[in-house]
C-alpha cells in the first residue's frame, strides 16, 4: 500500500466499560462523586500548605505539587470518561487524543520525579537532621520542584511528537477508558518499533531511575531507624515517612502492573488497573497524607476554628 492512499485517521472511537445501561449509570455516579472528592480533597491540601505557617516545610511543599499532579490527572482522564459512560462510548479527535495522552503521561511522569525527590526529602531528614534545614532550603525545594515539571513534560514531549507522526490510516477504534499509549500504537499503520525503543528508554529515564532512588533511600532510611535505641524514637522516626512510602507503593505497582510486568491481561483487568492510577491514587494521596498527619489535621482544625468564630 503506497503512503497516498492511506486514509488519515481524524477521530478515534473509545469504547470505554461495554457493559448494561445500569451499571454505567452506576459507574457514571459513582466516578462523578470520587472526582468532585479528589479535586476538593487537592484544593484543600493546596490551601492548607499555602495559608498555615506549621506546614510550611519542604515535606508539605512537595506534598502541595503532587496534589497539583493528582488534579490534573483526574481532570484529564474522569470528564470525557463520563460522557464515554453516558453514551456508551465516545468519539474524540486526534489532536484531542493526543492532548489527552500528553498530560496524561507528562502528569504520571512528574509525579513519579517528585515522589523520588520525597524519598531523597525523607533520607536528609532522618539521615542526616541536623544539615537538614542547610540542605533542604526553600529555594532549593523550588529548584528541584520547578526540574521535575520541566522533565516531566519536555521529555514526553518527545515521544508524543513521535507517536503523532505515526501513520492511522484504520481501524479508530480504541478498546479503553482514554488514550493510553500502548492502544493508540497498535492502531498505528505504520512501523512503531523506534517508538517502542523510545518509550523505554524514556521509562528508564521517568520510572526506572526514581525507583532505584526510592529504593535506596529507604535501604538507608531503615538502616537510621534501626540504630535508634528505643522503640518510641523507631517510631517517630518511621511515622515521619510512612504515608509517602504507602503513596509510592500504590503509584507503582499500579504503573508497573500496566507498563512494566509482561502478563496476558484481559481489557476489563487493564481498563480496571487503568482506574486505580488514574482515578484511585488521586483520590487516596490526600486521605493518606492527612488522615495520618497531624500537622495537617491540626491545620483543617484551626482552619474550621477560625470559620466558626468568623
Amino acid at each position: 500500500m503506497q503512503k497516498d492512499n492511506l486514509t488519515e485517521v481524524s477521530e478515534f472511537f473509545l469504547l470505554g466499560f461495554q457493559v448494561s445501561k445500569n451499571v454505567r449509570i452506576f459507574l457514571f455516579l459513582f466516578l462523578l462523586v470520587v472526582y468532585c472528592l479528589t479535586i476538593c480533597e487537592n484544593l484543600l491540601i493546596i490551601t492548607l500548605v499555602s495559608t498555615s505557617k506549621n506546614l510550611h516545610t519542604p515535606m508539605y511543599f512537595f506534598i502541595s505539587h503532587l496534589s497539583i499532579s493528582d488534579i490534573l490527572v483526574i481532570t484529564d482522564i474522569v470528564p470525557n470518561l463520563l460522557h464515554i459512560l453516558l453514551n456508551n462510548g465516545g468519539t474524540m479527535t486526534f489532536i484531542g487524543c493526543m492532548t489527552q495522552l500528553y498530560l496524561f503521561s507528562a502528569s504520571e511522569s512528574f509525579e513519579c520525579l517528585l515522589l523520588s525527590l520525597m524519598s531523597y526529602d525523607r533520607y536528609v531528614a532522618i539521615c542526616n537532621p541536623l544539615r537538614y534545614s542547610s540542605i533542604m532550603t526553600s529555594g532549593h525545594c523550588r529548584t528541584l520542584s520547578i526540574l521535575c515539571w520541566l522533565l516531566g513534560f519536555s521529555i514526553i514531549l518527545i515521544y508524543i511528537i513521535k507517536t503523532a507522526k505515526q501513520n492511522f490510516c484504520g481501524p479508530n477504534i480504541i478498546d479503553h477508558l482514554f488514550c493510553d499509549m500502548v492502544p493508540l500504537l497498535d492502531l498505528a499503520c505504520s512501523d512503531t518499533f523506534i517508538i517502542h525503543i523510545e518509550i523505554y528508554i524514556i521509562g528508564v529515564l521517568l520510572v526506572i531511575i526514581p525507583t532505584i532512588i526510592n529504593v535506596m533511600s529507604y535501604i538507608y532510611i531503615v538502616r537510621q531507624i534501626l540504630r535508634i535505641p528505643t522503640n518510641t524514637g523507631r517510631q517517630k522516626a518511621f511515622s515521619t515517612c510512612s504515608s509517602h512510602l504507602i503513596v509510592v507503593s500504590i503509584v507503582y505497582w499500579t504503573m508497573f502492573s500496566v507498563y512494566i510486568v509482561p502478563t496476558k491481561k484481559t481489557f476489563t483487568v487493564s481498563k480496571i488497573l487503568s482506574l486505580l492510577y488514574t482515578v484511585f491514587t488521586p483520590l487516596v494521596n490526600p486521605i493518606i497524607y492527612s488522615l495520618g498527619n497531624k500537622d495537617i489535621r491540626k491545620a483543617i482544625q484551626k482552619t474550621l476554628h477560625k470559620r466558626v468564630i468568623w
